[in-house]
């Protein structure tokens, strides 16, 4: 089988396709692709144009609403700064289980950091760094000043 390197394009379903430009493109500085007007799509890059897309396609108001799940992959600077940013942008932080977090979380296991939030249409997006230890599955997940304690880490 051919060996997968990565991963190039993923898809959102959105409900008004014009909000949701306006919240990829001026929210989370996405820089916009291009958009198809009549088939309702925009796409963005992610890194390097060529790199990375994200797609959102208008599905209208219907009442069945599919929540998708993305990740995007940034420094772990940016994963620690992304509480007050989100939050300065008019939206909430979130840890694993979709609470209001203060704090990114570590996905001990992985380990990765990682704070998660909802766009305009529900679907759960996640600003997420690897971190460089040893995986440490015993320890779940936790918050990140729990992770610095157990790793002696300090950033």
């Amino acid at each position: 089988m051919i060996p997968i390197r990565g991963l190039f394009e993923t898809h959102l379903n959105v409900a008004d396709l014009d909000r949701s430009v306006r919240f990829y493109r001026d929210v989370l500085n996405l820089p916009l692709a291009r958009i198809f007007s009549g088939r309702r799509v925009a796409f963005f890059w992610i890194g390097r144009p060529g790199q990375a897309m994200l797609g959102v396609w208008e599905t209208g108001t219907a009442p069945n609403r599919m929540s998708l799940h993305t990740a995007f992959d940034v420094r772990v600077e940016d994963v620690l700064a992304s509480v007050e940013a989100l939050r300065k942008a008019g939206l909430t932080a979130l840890d694993l289980d979709s609470q209001p977090t203060t704090e990114p979380v570590v996905l001990a296991w992985m380990p990765a950091v990682a704070v998660y939030f909802h766009d305009p249409d529900g679907n759960l997006l996640e600003f997420l760094s690897m971190l460089p230890e040893d995986p440490r599955p015993e320890l779940g997940v936790l918050p990140w000043s729990s992770w610095t304690s157990a790793a002696g880490r300090s950033l």
